[in-house]
């Protein structure tokens, strides 16, 4: 799958959530509720990491670890979408950036 692709069915999912949403409390999440739940899913995501360092472990680690990054990633999309952000054109630019300042000499 490619990252558009990724991005359309990460669209699609929070379509379908935005409706349960409605259903089940009158309304869909708001983009701050949708960040909220992403905070939330940053601090699974922390206590998975260090489970990988030996603290906090738990016998499926490996599944979970990989199950709160893609949640993590659909959180990322989703807001990016929300707010019209071309990520695939940032993470390319921020990336160049990125490369750009470390292959600069030290001052």
């Amino acid at each position: 799958m490619d990252f558009h692709q990724m991005q359309d069915r990460a669209r699609a999912v929070r379509s379908r959530y935005a409706e349960a949403e409605a259903a089940t409390y009158g309304r869909s999440w708001t983009t701050e509720e949708i960040m909220l739940g992403f905070l939330g899913d940053v601090g699974d995501l922390a206590k998975l990491v260090q489970g990988k360092a030996g603290v906090r472990p738990r016998e499926d680690l490996d599944e979970a670890l990989a199950h709160e990054l893609a949640d993590c990633l659909w959180s990322v999309l989703t807001l990016a979408d929300a707010y019209d952000v071309d990520l695939a054109g940032a993470f390319t630019s921020t990336m160049d950036e990125l490369e750009e300042s470390l292959s600069a000499p030290a001052d």
